[in-house]
């Protein structure tokens, strides 16, 4: 199968605008992604203060003095 080169180019063309068009959607769904992945570790980390402070809040058991009945 031949072709012309005016057709040749008009395939080339056409092959580049949805190349273009295809990395143009992976980009923004990357932009997504990594806009999401940061919210995701900001939410983390606030999860992780939360619980140091809960753990920071709380007395250790051992240190408590025993009940009256011992």
């Amino acid at each position: 199968m031949h072709h012309s080169p005016d057709e040749r180019i008009d395939i080339l063309e056409t092959k580049l605008t949805f190349q273009e068009d295809t990395i143009s959607a992976l980009n923004n769904a990357l932009i997504s992604q990594q806009s999401r992945i940061d919210h995701l570790e900001q939410m983390l980390q606030l999860m992780i203060a939360e619980m140091e402070d809960l753990k920071d809040g709380q007395e250790d058991p051992s240190e408590e003095p025993p009940p009256p009945h011992y």
